[in-house]
């Protein structure tokens, strides 16, 4: 608590989403999507309290698991497709009040869908709110990707076109230079700020008097779609962006890789495996995989499998892809780290891939942690980077060519 303020976060979630079914709790780059909203208020300096309102008993499990309240669940009329944010908000301020005595200073609103926040960003919104007592609250906003003084209303009867905004000494705004409008802003859901008396007495989410909370525009997702999901999953990975992250901090890719691990198993194949009537086993594996590797060793970048299994596949794989097999290892990290010392190589510049949990150990010992896209949840959630490929079905050339693609650019 800073100063005495008692700030509460809630997070809306109901579970009755028709987009993206059960979208927050849908894993999202390794957690739910919840996760992200709550992760947010919980690793605010200013938030004192962090509930979920949520009609939804799994939601409900999930959010607790991942460190917020849940005092109640939502009632059902309160969660429908057509319900507003106000009567939610008002709902559960007054339960808290008539349950607990409790009442807050500040009120955050952490909407699950815009899950790619800037660290800092909840603290920045609530000290805008508390420094102008004049303000109701705060709203986070990016430059709008269009300016609305260059769009147009079409009149249904004549056909006609008329323009949406004049611009007070410009007569013809859709004629101008943009230099001469305006600049205008997108509203997002990142953040909203808001005192506990414009929701329950003005009976509205932001009130007459609205600050805006700057956002870079590089986090603008809002997630409505399974496209929208892809893309704000790439930038988690890929965007270079100083987020927000339940768990721990993911580590971002070395700027110099010299060795990439492999475990075997639901990497380099699909983790099924065929066994005939003598107990000969048989695996699938991905022919494209050879040429990534090969291409990676051609940039000076070095290999290696490292594997509990002991069938002879895995060395003849291995053979066939040109690449060092150690197998039958019990202890994996142990026999890593043994093996980067032998040969003087950094634990900063080497990458391990993995998918199930006993590859977890070897996470600590390198520089970042790799996961393909079907890796098991627990192996997603502790991964640097999760791959969008499954094992035995493109992941490891994905890498490669991700890598290959950085060399390139530097």
């Amino acid at each position: 608590m800073v100063n005495g303020t008692e700030v509460l976060a809630i997070i809306p979630a109901r579970g009755g989403s028709k987009g993206i079914p059960r979208k927050n709790i849908r894993n999202f780059a390794g957690h739910p999507l919840i996760a992200y909203s709550i992760a947010a208020a919980l690793q605010s300096r200013r938030v004192t309290r962090v509930i979920v309102s949520t009609d939804d008993a799994e939601i409900a499990e999930v959010a607790r698991a991942y460190g917020a309240e849940v005092p109640f669940l939502r009632p059902a009329e309160l969660a429908q497709d057509s319900t507003l944010d106000l009567p939610v908000f008002q709902h559960a301020l007054a339960w808290l009040t008539a349950n607990e005595a409790y009442a807050p200073d500040v009120v955050v609103q952490l909407r699950p869908t815009s899950p790619i926040r800037p660290v800092g960003l909840v603290d920045e919104a609530v000290h805008i709110l508390l420094e102008h007592p004049e303000a109701d609250s705060v709203r986070g906003v990016v430059p709008a990707g269009q300016n609305p003084h260059k769009m147009w209303r079409i009149d249904l009867q004549t056909g006609q076109m008329k323009n949406l905004l004049d611009v007070p000494g410009v007569p013809e705004p859709y004629n101008a230079p943009r230099q001469l409008l305006p600049p205008v802003y997108w509203q997002t859901g990142h953040i909203d700020a808001i005192r506990p008396v414009t929701i329950l007495e003005k009976n509205s989410m932001s009130g007459e008097v609205i600050l805006p909370v700057m956002i870079d525009p590089r986090y603008t997702v809002d997630i409505d779609s399974l496209a929208d999901w892809a893309r704000a999953e790439w930038l988690v990975w890929h965007g270079g962006l100083e987020m927000v992250h339940p768990g721990r901090v993911r580590r971002p890719l070395p700027e110099k890789v010299t060795l990439v691990v492999f475990d075997f198993d639901g990497v380099l194949t699909d983790n099924r495996v065929w066994v005939d009537s003598e107990g000969h086993e048989f695996i699938a594996a991905y022919r494209s995989d050879s040429l990534g590797i090969q291409a990676l060793h051609r940039a000076g970048v070095q290999t290696l499998v490292l594997s509990t299994e002991t069938d002879g596949a895995v060395a003849a794989r291995g053979r066939k892809m040109g690449v060092p097999v150690l197998q039958g290892i019990t202890d994996k990290a142990a026999r890593l780290t043994e093996y980067l010392r032998e040969h003087h190589l950094d634990a900063r510049e080497v990458l391990f891939v993995g998918n199930d949990v006993n590859d977890l150990p070897c996470f600590d010992v390198v520089g970042c942690a790799v996961a393909v896209a079907d890796a098991q949840p627990e192996v997603l959630r502790q991964a640097d980077l999760i791959l969008t490929r499954p094992g035995g079905h493109g992941a490891v050339r994905e890498l490669c060519d991700l890598l290959l693609q950085r060399l390139e650019n530097n």
